[in-house]
């Protein structure tokens, strides 16, 4: 389940028959075609300085479908999403160019879709599918059968069937957001992500050690990267059954490493979820480490996905989850809130305060300060004191 909003996309393997497949793909061709037409009359129009709104583009589907006897064969449904999906695309792209947002957090203007780079994608609103007897019916007469791992929620809004780099075939379903209350447990804690540990926490007991999936299958990756290496064609040369095997094996093992990360990051999220009612996440921002040393270690950690799990099971089951700066966290002290004169080397993995001479983990102390930044009371937490206990000892 991926949380989308309100909505959650429920996910599903789908088998195709061959008659499917060919119908499944002539819609892709049909769609590609009509991205591509809206990208050259979006850059004609651009060109001649005249507005190509939604609206035009709608005007130019109905034209094209009783003009071209090919496209009108396909579907509306997914015809019409596509214009709607690439008139998204565009109003952001011109967004964020009148924005004047630096360039590379631009978010870039629709191109063309190529046939052999392009991931087959169709939309289906509520009007273009049906669920009949535990089948997906979509229209233009295509019957998938879908291999229900677990039952829907709710009624499903849209599906979007799409293809993988493996070539199978899976259908997400929208459907409204469940929400499944958990009862309270009157704790809070503090979370900090990091490369020697995924996540620190103010409770000890739900630490996320790094899993390390990728180091672990890199071994039979650097095999089969060889293997695609030595069968590469030549420029020029169509690729061989051997070459097309090695690299499905090789996609493979990359997508088992991705959905160890997936399953690790959601068996954590449950976890913390479910034993506390407040939680204080750093508000980590991992791409800047693409640019590091620890580059490879700290994608092997996922972060990222283990901070969007932790948010959309938050979401999921009406926990309190805050995102707070991560700016200073290393600097300050979780007990008297004091701040260091000099940044802590990364090697330094000890924090120590002049202050009040609190001696911690490093990653310890950062999470406490994500509780007291919350604005959370960390008298709960194991191992930590209120702010004022110090002051009331004093007294």
């Amino acid at each position: 389940m991926a949380a989308v909003g309100d909505q959650a996309r429920y996910t599903y393997r789908l088998r195709a028959s061959a008659t499917a497949r060919a119908r499944l793909l002539e819609e892709w061709d049909r769609c590609r075609w009509l991205w591509n037409e809206c990208v050259a009359r979006s850059k004609k129009a651009h060109e001649e300085k005249q507005e190509c709104g939604p609206t035009r583009l709608d005007r130019m589907l109905t034209d094209a479908r009783s003009s071209t006897p090919w496209l009108a064969k396909g579907s509306s449904v997914p015809q019409q999403q596509l214009i709607r999906d690439f008139g998204k695309s565009r109003a952001k792209a011109l967004k964020d160019i009148k924005g004047r947002l630096p360039l590379r957090q631009r978010a870039g203007m629709p191109g063309y879709k190529k046939k052999s780079a392009s991931a087959l994608t169709l939309n289906y609103t509520r009007n273009g599918f049906r669920i009949r007897d535990g089948r997906l019916h979509l229209a233009g007469r295509i019957t998938l059968t879908v291999v229900w791992s677990r039952a829907l929620p709710a009624e499903p809004t849209s599906v979007r069937v799409y293809q993988d780099s493996l070539g199978d075939w899976y259908a997400s379903f929208v459907v409204p957001s469940p929400i499944e209350p958990l009862p309270e447990t009157g704790l809070s804690l503090g979370v900090d992500w990091g490369v020697r540990e995924t996540a620190t926490t103010t409770s000890d007991s739900h630490d996320l050690p790094h899993a390390q999936h990728g180091k672990m299958a890199q071994a039979r990756l650097s095999v089969y990267d060889r293997m695609v290496a030595r069968r590469r064609p030549r420029k020029g040369h169509a690729p061989s059954k051997g070459y097309r095997q090695a690299t499905r094996w090789r996609a493979k093992i990359h997508q088992k490493v991705a959905r160890q990360r997936q399953d690790t990051a959601r068996k954590w999220a449950k976890k913390v979820v479910r034993d506390h009612d407040a939680i204080a996440v750093e508000d980590f921002r991992p791409k800047f480490l693409a640019k590091t040393t620890l580059a490879r270690k700290a994608a092997d950690a996922a972060i990222g996905q283990a901070k969007k799990a932790l948010i959309d099971m938050g979401r999921k089951h009406r926990r309190d989850v805050r995102l707070v700066n991560p700016a200073h966290t290393t600097m300050d002290c979780g007990r008297c809130g004091a701040r260091t004169k000099h940044a802590l080397p990364l090697s330094e993995r000890t924090y120590t305060c002049t202050a009040c001479g609190l001696v911690c983990p490093r990653d310890k102390n950062s999470a406490r300060v994500m509780l007291v930044r919350a604005g959370l009371n960390p008298a709960g937490v194991e191992g930590t004191r209120p702010p004022g206990a110090l002051l009331q000892e004093a007294a």
